[in-house]
């Protein structure tokens, strides 16, 4: 039994890392169609509580919910193999970039893959909001506080803001965050790549943008260890590529120290997740058996909902700029409402149009 349910974790987070294209509200897409729709592996409404600890801890917050699920279906073992198979697949794949960047001094063309991507990306997330604004949005109060995190976030709030003050407005009168301590590397090492990604990813909260000032403060700034002009390739390979954008570390190790710094750069990115998962993961269900912590979650679910609905617009309107992809999103939609193609079926059939279109180009 362990087996099978520990392949099985396997498959889908391995699945997931090789076609899980747009992001992390496109990843969360994925993964409830997998492990809720498909499965049945976890509730609609144990899914929302495990996406709203991974949005009140800092990380990669869709590898921390595949973390979860691993964790919630198949123990501390599923607990590894759903975290490292959803990672490991983009990792390589950043890191071959990386190794053909430093060759040639050149990213490969991918502006049309990810042209023919973006719609089919909105489309799904689009559907898991529908699917999950009916389990979370439950009271006339949430569909308002869902409302106002959304206008907040639209108007410059951090994501980290909107999402405590709804919980602190809606169920608690007090909260108490306490700062981690930071390493700090002193050499262009593998070592000093690790202790300064753990340093990342044991504060960074938020969005890509937020990863990228880190990002830049660290590496460009601090240590000078990569130019501007290398970050941002690093940045673009991460959104490029499936899988977490966090695996820019891959690059970046690589490009500092080769492939022992991107081993040694992912792992420090990536670690923090696994621990942060291993101290909260278990509390989650006894947290929705308190009144108080329970409207906390149901908060915080309704915000993050919102957050992911702001991500959906934001994309839309930059996404929606032609017939060609307004064409790409309808034919997506039709195949997934009426006929329930696999969304990775869907994203990898985009990509192959937009390759092929760039051979025609």
């Amino acid at each position: 039994m362990v087996v099978h349910v520990t392949t099985e974790l396997a498959k889908v987070f391995l699945r997931l890392g090789l076609t899980g294209f747009g992001g992390p509200a496109a990843h969360i897409a994925l993964m409830r169609e997998q492990v809720v729709t498909r499965r049945g592996w976890v509730t609609e409404q144990d899914f929302l509580d495990m996406l709203a600890a991974t949005n009140l801890i800092p990380g990669p917050n869709s590898t921390e919910l595949a973390i979860h699920i691993g964790l919630r279906h198949g123990g501390w073992l599923g607990f590894l193999v759903a975290g490292v198979c959803f990672v490991l697949p983009a990792a390589c794949i950043v890191g071959a970039f990386a190794a053909l960047y430093t060759a040639y001094g050149l990213l490969p063309e991918l502006e049309w893959i990810l042209w023919a991507v973006k719609p089919v990306v909105l489309v799904i997330v689009g559907q898991a909001l529908l699917g999950l604004g009916g389990v979370a949005l439950k009271s006339r109060q949430l569909v308002l506080l869902a409302g106002a995190a959304a206008i907040a976030n639209l108007l410059g709030v951090h994501e980290l803001a909107v999402l405590l003050g709804a919980g602190a407005v809606y169920g608690v009168r007090r909260w108490m965050l306490v700062p981690l301590p930071a390493a700090v590397a002193v050499a262009p090492t593998a070592l000093g790549l690790f202790l300064s990604f753990l340093k990342i990813g044991s504060v960074l909260f938020g969005s890509g943008y937020v990863l990228l000032a880190f990002l830049r403060g660290e590496f460009v700034e601090r240590l000078a260890w990569i130019t501007e002009g290398q970050l941002f390739d690093a940045i673009a390979v991460g959104q490029a590529t499936p899988g977490p954008l966090f695996t820019a570390a891959t690059f970046i190790g690589y490009l500092v120290a080769g492939w022992p710094g991107a081993v040694t750069a992912t792992v420090g990115m990536f670690l923090p997740a696994f621990v942060f998962v291993a101290l909260s993961g278990r509390v989650i269900p006894h947290l929705r058996k308190s009144p108080t912590a329970g409207r906390v979650l149901d908060a915080v679910n309704a915000a993050s909902l919102a957050l992911m609905a702001v991500v959906t617009f934001e994309l839309g309107v930059a996404v929606i700029t032609n017939a060609g992809a307004a064409a790409i999103g309808g034919v997506t939609a039709f195949l997934l409402w009426r006929y329930r193609v696999s969304s990775s079926w869907l994203l990898l059939g985009a990509a192959l149009l937009g390759y092929l279109l760039r051979l025609a180009s």
